[in-house]
């Protein structure tokens, strides 16, 4: 890298803010806006889309030479528009390398952009489950070994910026994207996420936080739809997990939302972006556009009247790169410059960040190579391994952690799970639309969902076994029946299912989703719901199947493979058993059999509540009291299944429960502790929670929170006492004056396995003023698990 034509070799060493201030001085306005936009080489803009309106956004249509003759800041997604072998991806990124530093005469090459939701989204690479099952295992440590392992890929490809984690809380289920989140709770969210952050940033890899903020509150859990919020919620539900991100895990990205909040697009809120991001949390890093979003606020919003304006708005919000292609930050931003319409100052701030962020990252630095470091030299083989076995056994043991055990009834005076499967225990169906289909596993931010599904000709890039195959593996002959596909099913195809069932001694019943984009699936980006009843002909189909299992005698075992919970109602008396799986990658297949044969002792915990019912939504267990379940209406929104439940293959119990304090100030902790014992005969772990209830408050408050939980992994009859310090602030929510504050008080601390089920309570007063508390306030619930 070069700093101008009278210094062709500045040294490394100098100072990063004198490099990029020198460069900020020295180039032209063409030359700083080419270093605040991302150009997508290999984007089709006819067939299937993998962004929002990408047919109508052809974007700029000059030359790659043209393109590049200033310089460039981004370049989108090299191994994750189209199926190429890593090795073939990482050599056209060297020539785009080289060519894009060669063209320009300040020499910068450009930072590499990748999605990295579930793995990265790149062919052959690991598929590992989708956040909603991260959220699922209760798990942080987990997470963080994933992220650095899905880092440690991206740096040795020679990408710099992963477009992960989504901190959206969930408020609809029906919202095609719940599988991308991590759970229905601000704290889960935020403590899981967080970890994927340090995980992904100790590679050296920018995290990026998204949607920021308020997507996942979308108008009846469309894509897109405005959203209906006031500033108390989105607060209080919203923002804490991005908050904890920025503050605890350091990430040096923020993507922008798609959607408005009460009427002001993210893209174009500089009170959001600015104001709040920058100033209120002294965010330094950059703040990077969703796909095309700076153009949807002409597109689609309304509040531009073209391309130059709408790149004013976002730039003057505190957008710093246009993504994913040249759409509003080149001519037509230009123009508007030209014009007087805005001040250069606001694009030297925006690429003041872009260049500090390329300087952390080696961008600025003589010594950058342009070869990615899988490629030792021009010999180097095609054998670049992306899905390790290493790899493959975290995936394994993620996704046997994020199965959750919902119910299991006695079958012949014994639970109906664990199976034996062996000579003596009879034949074994695999039924449903889900049995024999290994996108079963995969998530729409999977490659092989995402991309790989517009490919047909191409094979998938990994094994990704289907839930029957893993069951011949293991056990022999398996009698299945596919009905059709998630959506439809046909009376020939129902029959034969119910007559797979009425033959077998045990059938497993598989149903859930089919993850895609924009109608491409019923689950997945643009896939939204209008109520939570089971796809297509799957509900007509499960009902059929369990009547034939109970003709028959047929133990019947319901899984659900699926990006969101759906209602379940109508079964849960009638199956013996029933499995909850949130596209648990590409080794669901197996760690799903684990967990149904015993192998693995069942440990999830829903991220999400399971309705009873497809209507009462949306709805989260994160409500008040007037929302929940009350004599002045006849709807009952109760979950069949609350947040944090799941059952196991042992038993345990909560004892000893201790407060240190009945007061303490606002300022002041408590200790809250409980012994937790394995009382059965099986190994297995269970998941303390601590939630808070504010009985009275000067604002209404949530019926219960979370603030804490640990995941306690316990030998059969051992025990640990789990210790959670309390910190006045975790009770703070925000006030009459928007401001969020701390209130003295009677609070309610339940020490629970799930949120309907509680161990103990304990009452603790808040004595002392009312204090007002902000980002540096404690955020986190310290514990600690002492193993007797």
């Amino acid at each position: 890298m070069s700093t101008g034509a009278a210094d062709q070799q500045a040294p490394a060493r100098i100072p990063t803010l004198d490099v990029v201030e020198h460069l900020i001085r020295e180039m032209t306005l063409e030359e700083k806006l080419a270093q605040l936009v991302g150009v997508w080489v290999n984007a089709s803009t006819d067939g299937d889309s993998v962004a929002p309106l990408q047919s109508q956004m052809a974007g700029d249509t000059r030359s790659w030479d043209d393109i590049i003759a200033n310089g460039l800041g981004q370049i989108t997604r090299m191994y994750g528009t189209v199926p190429v072998e890593p090795a073939e991806g990482a050599r056209r990124l060297a020539a785009a390398q080289e060519q894009i530093m060669a063209a320009s005469r300040f020499g910068i090459p450009a930072q590499v952009h990748e999605e990295c939701l579930a793995g990265l989204a790149a062919w052959k690479a690991t598929a590992f489950p989708v956040p909603l099952a991260w959220g699922a295992t209760f798990n942080p440590a987990l997470v963080r070994e994933m992220a650095s392992r899905i880092g440690a890929s991206m740096r040795s490809l020679g990408v710099h910026q992963g477009l992960a984690p989504v901190l959206d809380v969930v408020r609809d289920l029906r919202w095609g994207r719940v599988e991308e989140t991590i759970g229905e709770d601000p704290y889960l969210v935020g403590t899981v996420a967080t970890a994927y952050v340090q995980g992904l940033e100790s590679t050296g890899i920018v995290a990026t936080l998204k949607h920021f903020v308020g997507y996942s509150a979308s108008q009846a859990g469309r894509n897109h739809a405005p959203v209906s919020m006031g500033p108390r919620e989105l607060a209080d539900v919203m923002l804490p997990p991005f908050e904890m991100a920025i503050r605890h895990g350091g990430p040096r990205s923020v993507m922008h939302a798609y959607t408005d909040v009460d009427g002001v697009p993210a893209a174009a809120n500089r009170a959001l972006l600015t104001g709040l991001l920058r100033e209120d949390w002294g965010f330094a890093g950059t703040v990077v556009a969703d796909y095309f979003g700076v153009a949807f606020l002409d597109i689609t919003h309304g509040v531009a009247a073209d391309s130059g304006d709408a790149a004013v708005l976002a730039l003057s919000a505190g957008v710093d790169v246009e993504l994913p292609t040249v759409n509003c930050f080149g001519e037509p931003l230009l123009r508007r410059i030209r014009d007087g319409v805005l001040d250069e100052s606001v694009v030297d701030q925006a690429l003041r960040r872009v260049l500090t962020q390329k300087a952390e990252l080696g961008l600025l630095s003589s010594e950058f190579s342009a070869v990615p470091p899988v490629l030792p030299g021009p010999a180097d083989s095609d054998a670049i391994e992306l899905d390790p076995a290493e790899n493959r056994a975290l995936a394994r043991e993620m996704a046997a952690q994020s199965l959750v055990l919902l119910s299991n009834r006695e079958f012949r005076g014994a639970p109906a799970l664990p199976l034996t499967l062996d000579a003596s225990s009879g034949s074994l169906g695999v039924v449903g639309p889900l049995a024999e289909d290994p996108f079963a596993m995969l998530g729409c931010y999977s490659f092989d969902a995402h991309v790989g599904a517009s490919h047909p000709e191409v094979p998938m890039g990994i094994s990704v076994p289907s839930v029957a195959a893993v069951a011949s593996a293991r056990f022999g002959p398996v009698l299945t029946s596919v009905t059709g596909n998630c959506e439809a099913a046909t009376e020939e195809q129902i029959a034969e299912a119910c007559h797979v069932a009425s033959s077998a001694d045990t059938c497993a019943v598989v149903v859930g989703d089919n993850a895609g984009l924009f109608g491409r699936g019923t689950s997945g980006e643009g896939n939204d719901a209008a109520d939570l009843r089971l796809p297509g002909d799957q509900h007509r189909m499960l009902d059929r199947v369990l009547a034939a299992c109970e003709a028959s005698g047929t133990r019947a075992v319901v899984v659900v493979l699926s990006g969101r919970p759906y209602a379940l109602g109508d079964f849960v008396d009638r199956a013996h058993a029933i499995v909850q799986g949130f596209f648990p990658g590409e080794e669901g297949g197996e760690a799903l059999w684990d967990v149904l044969t015993g192998v693995v002792n069942p440990s999830g915990k829903l991220p999400v509540s399971v309705p009873r019912s497809p209507g009462g939504q949306p709805g989260t267990y994160l409500h008040s009291k007037l929302a929940g379940p009350s004599g002045v209406s006849a709807l009952d929104p109760s979950p069949l299944f609350g947040f944090g439940h799941g059952l196991t293959f042992t038993s345990f119990e909560l004892t000893g429960h201790q407060c240190s304090a009945p007061t303490m100030s606002t300022s002041d902790s408590v200790l809250v502790s409980c012994t937790v014992t394995n009382t059965g005969s099986r190994d297995g772990a269970e998941v303390v929670q601590l939630y808070l209830e504010d009985p009275v408050g000067e604002v209404v408050r949530p019926v219960r929170e979370l603030i804490g939980y640990a995941r306690v992994e316990l030998e059969a009859g051992a025990f640990a006492v789990v210790d959670f310090v309390v910190h006045a602030d975790r009770t703070s929510f925000t006030g009459l004056d928007l401001q969020r504050v701390v209130t003295p008080g009677l609070v309610k601390l339940h020490v629970s396995t799930s949120s309907t089920s509680d161990a103990a309570s304990h009452e603790v007063i808040l004595d002392g003023p009312r204090r007002v508390v902000g980002f540096e306030r404690e955020m986190l619930t310290p514990v600690s698990v002492r193993q007797g």
